[in-house]
């Protein structure tokens, strides 16, 4: 009895997209990594030129970023939060929602 050749079907291996890669691929820039009060002002300002804005928040740990973090771990562990703003432009005049949540 002959032996059926096997057939192999490549698989590809799965992408793991992070959420700024998604964000990236969406249209989103991002613009700066920072705290309170300059984080509001940021995200009021971007708004105000007509921008949309998105802050996602930033967290040290598991980043695998090769810069320093110090100041950010720092900043954490006294309860400090910060923000990684996004902007892309929008097709018509920014509202003014300036008490929006921020995250």
């Amino acid at each position: 009895m002959a032996e059926t050749p096997r057939r192999v079907i490549p698989i590809a291996q799965a992408k793991v997209v992070s959420p700024e890669d998604a964000l990236l691929k969406d249209g989103w820039v991002r613009q700066t990594t920072i705290g309170e009060p300059r984080l509001s002002e940021i995200v009021q300002n971007y708004k105000a030129m007509g921008f949309e804005v998105h802050v996602e928040e930033f967290k040290t740990e598991g980043t695998g970023s090769e810069g320093c973090n110090t100041c950010f771990d720092a900043g954490q562990e006294m309860g400090f939060m910060y923000g990684t703003v996004y902007v892309r432009k929008r097709g018509e005049p920014a509202g003014n929602d300036i008490d929006s949540e921020l995250f």
